[in-house]
C-alpha cells in the first residue's frame, strides 16, 4: 500500500514539475516576443491562475504567428508581379495626392501592394442587387471563375450559385472554389462534393480536421473575392447566404459590396491565387489570368491582403494612418467596434483635434456579446467629441472608412481585434474624389435610419449595464 502511495506521489510530482516547466517556458516565450505589455501580463496571469485551462486557452487563442510564413517569398513575388505588368498608364492618371504618398509607401513596403490605376467600381448596398450583378457576371464567363467566400451556405441562394457554377464548369469554364472551413462548418460535405463531381476544383482554407487539437480554428479566411475571366471582380462584406437578401427577424441586412473592372481586378486575382496556392499547392501564374486592361477612370487603388502571419499588422497600421492624417472628417461604418488601444487613441485624438469623426454601428447585432463589448468603447469616444450613430433599419454589416473626400477603405475587415490580428482579410484603399463622394453620400443616407447618440443621456445609462459591458470588453480580443 505504501509503495502504491509513493508511486502515485512520484507520478503526481513528475506531472506537476512538467507542467511548471511548460508554463515557465511559455511565459519566457511570451515575454521575449515583446508584445503589448498589457497583453503579456494578461496571458501570464491566465497561465498562472488557471492551471490546465489556461494552457489550453493559450494554445487556441494566444499564440503569435507573425513570424510564420504560409507561402514562400519567391512564390509570393511570382504571383504579385503580374498586377504590375502591362502597359503603364499616363503619369497624370496615376498620381496619388501628396498627403497620401506615405500611405502608398507603407502599403507597398509592408505588403508589396502595387498602384492599380484606371479601375471602375460599381456599388451595391443590398444583397438583391449584388447577387443579380454576380449572376450576370458568372453567366458571362468564358475562361475561368475564381470564387472565394468565408461563408457559402447551402440555402436557396447558395444552391442557385452552386448550380450556376456547375453549369459553367460543364460548359468548359475553369471553376475554382475556396471556402473557409470554420465559416462553413454547418454546411454538409455533400454540398461541395457535388461541385467536385461536376469538375469544379474545391478546397477548404486551413482545414480543421481535429478542432480540439489545433489552433488553426482561431485563424480564419474572412475574404470575399470573385474573379471572372480576369476582367470582372467582386469584393466586399457579403457572403453567400439568404440573409443578405431576406434580412433578419428584426429588419433588413444592410451591407455593401463592390464590382470591379479594369486593373483593380488584377489585384483581386493575385489575392485569390495566393490563397489558392496555400490551400491547393497549385501555382497559377499564367498571363491568361491577367488579361490586358485599359484605363477606365482616374481611379487609383491599392489592394491589401492582411492576416495573422508576417512581421507587421499592416491593415491596422494603414487604418490608423488614415484616421491620424484626416484633416476634415473621417466616417466609419462597422458591425463590430472592438478597437485596439492604438486605434482607440487615434480616433479620440482626431476628434479632440477638431476632425469630424463619425462612427456608425448597428443598434442590434447578430452577436450580443460583441455588441455589448462594443458599447464599452463609446464613452471615451463621445467625451472626445466623436459622433456616434446606431443603425435602426436592421443589422448594419457594412465596412467603410471614408476621409476628406479622397480616400476610401472598403473590403471584408471589421473594426475589431479579430480582423486586425487573427483573420485573413482583404481591403482596397481607393484614392479618388468621385468614389469617396459616392461612399460619403451612402453614409449620410444611412444616417437617416439611425438614432444619434446623445452624450448626456448615454453617460447616464444604468451602472449595472455599464459593468456588464466593461466585463465583456475583457474578451474583446476573442470576439
Amino acid at each position: 500500500m505504501n509503495t502504491g502511495i509513493s508511486l502515485q506521489a512520484i507520478v503526481g510530482s513528475i506531472i506537476f514539475i512538467f507542467y511548471c516547466i511548460t508554463i515557465m517556458g511559455l511565459i519566457t516565450v511570451i515575454v521575449t516576443e515583446n508584445r503589448n505589455p498589457l497583453k503579456t501580463i494578461a496571458w501570464i496571469v491566465v497561465l498562472v491562475m488557471l492551471p490546465g485551462a489556461g494552457l489550453v486557452f493559450y494554445f487556441f487563442f494566444g499564440q503569435d504567428n507573425r513570424k510564420q510564413r504560409i507561402i514562400s517569398r519567391r512564390t509570393y513575388k511570382r504571383i504579385m508581379k503580374r498586377p504590375q505588368e502591362g502597359k503603364k498608364p499616363a503619369q497624370d492618371v496615376c498620381t496619388v495626392p501628396e498627403s497620401y504618398r506615405p500611405l502608398v509607401s507603407l502599403l507597398g513596403r509592408d505588403n508589396q501592394c502595387p498602384l492599380l490605376c484606371g479601375s471602375d467600381i460599381s456599388i451595391y448596398t443590398n444583397g438583391e442587387d449584388k447577387f443579380k450583378a454576380l449572376f450576370e457576371a458568372l453567366e458571362s464567363a468564358t475562361h475561368h471563375i475564381h470564387f472565394q467566400y468565408y461563408i457559402f451556405l447551402e440555402d436557396e441562394i447558395g444552391r442557385k450559385v452552386r448550380d450556376l457554377l456547375i453549369a459553367k464548369a460543364r460548359s468548359g469554364v475553369q471553376v475554382r472554389v475556396l471556402y473557409d472551413d470554420v465559416g462553413c462548418w454547418n454546411v454538409k460535405t455533400q454540398f461541395f462534393k457535388e461541385m467536385e463531381n461536376a469538375g469544379i476544383e474545391v478546397y477548404a482554407f486551413l482545414r480543421v480536421a481535429f478542432p480540439i487539437f489545433t489552433s488553426k480554428v482561431n485563424y480564419r479566411n474572412h475574404r470575399k473575392i470573385v474573379v471572372i475571366d480576369g476582367r470582372i471582380g467582386f469584393m466586399g462584406g457579403m457572403n453567400v447566404a439568404d440573409r443578405y437578401i431576406k434580412g433578419t427577424p428584426w429588419g433588413s441586412w444592410r451591407d455593401t459590396h463592390f464590382r470591379f473592372t479594369g486593373k483593380g481586378v488584377h489585384g483581386l486575382q493575385s489575392a485569390f491565387l495566393i490563397d489558392w496556392y496555400v490551400a491547393s499547392k497549385e501555382l497559377l501564374n499564367d498571363k491568361a489570368y491577367y488579361p490586358p486592361t485599359t484605363p477606365l477612370s482616374d481611379n487609383i487603388m491599392q489592394i491589401l491582403t492582411s492576416g495573422p502571419v508576417g512581421q507587421w499588422r499592416t491593415l491596422l497600421q494603414a487604418i490608423i494612418f488614415t484616421i491620424a492624417n484626416a484633416k476634415q472628417y473621417v466616417y466609419i461604418q462597422t458591425p463590430y467596434f472592438l478597437p485596439t488601444e492604438g486605434l482607440n487613441q487615434t480616433l479620440q485624438a482626431s476628434a479632440l483635434g477638431g476632425v469630424d469623426v463619425r462612427l456608425m454601428l448597428p443598434k442590434r447585432s447578430d452577436s450580443r456579446t460583441a455588441n455589448m463589448a462594443s458599447r464599452s468603447f463609446i464613452d471615451d469616444m463621445v467625451k472626445a467629441g466623436a459622433k456616434v450613430y446606431f443603425y435602426e433599419g436592421g443589422f448594419l454589416h457594412a465596412k467603410l472608412v471614408v476621409s476628406d473626400d479622397i480616400l476610401t477603405c472598403i473590403g471584408s475587415a471589421n473594426m475589431d481585434f479579430r480582423s486586425f490580428e487573427h483573420n485573413f482579410e482583404i481591403t482596397s484603399f481607393v484614392y479618388q474624389n468621385d468614389f469617396a463622394l459616392q461612399m460619403k453620400r451612402i453614409f449620410l443616407h444611412d444616417i437617416q435610419r439611425c438614432e444619434k447618440l446623445i452624450p448626456s443621456r448615454w453617460l447616464k445609462r444604468p451602472v449595472r449595464l455599464r459593468i456588464i459591458e466593461s466585463f465583456m470588453r475583457l474578451f474583446s480580443p476573442l470576439l
